[in-house]
């Protein structure tokens, strides 16, 4: 499994990274991937919903803007995809 993160600014990728972890993914550990994904790119952890669940596993992609995060996000969007097809 691979998961590209990026975070964007106007369109731009301002900074990324790519998740990988040798075992299949599994929607029940979605959390935990964010959370080490948010962690390896030093930005709070947004608020997971079924929605951002649903969209990844139908679209290999997800996006999270600012209002899914409490705390303060500097960034217009971060991306989550689906890359280790």
């Amino acid at each position: 499994m691979k998961i590209w993160a990026k975070l964007t600014v106007d369109g731009k990728i301002v900074k990324q990274t790519v998740y990988e972890k040798s075992e299949k993914l599994t929607y029940s550990h979605f959390f935990d991937y964010l959370v080490d994904i948010c962690g390896a790119l030093d930005i709070a952890t947004p608020v997971l919903l079924k929605a951002h669940i649903f969209d990844y596993a139908k679209f290999n992609h997800v996006r999270f803007k600012k209002h899914d995060f409490v705390e303060a996000f500097p960034y217009d969007v971060l991306w989550l995809e689906n890359i280790g097809i």
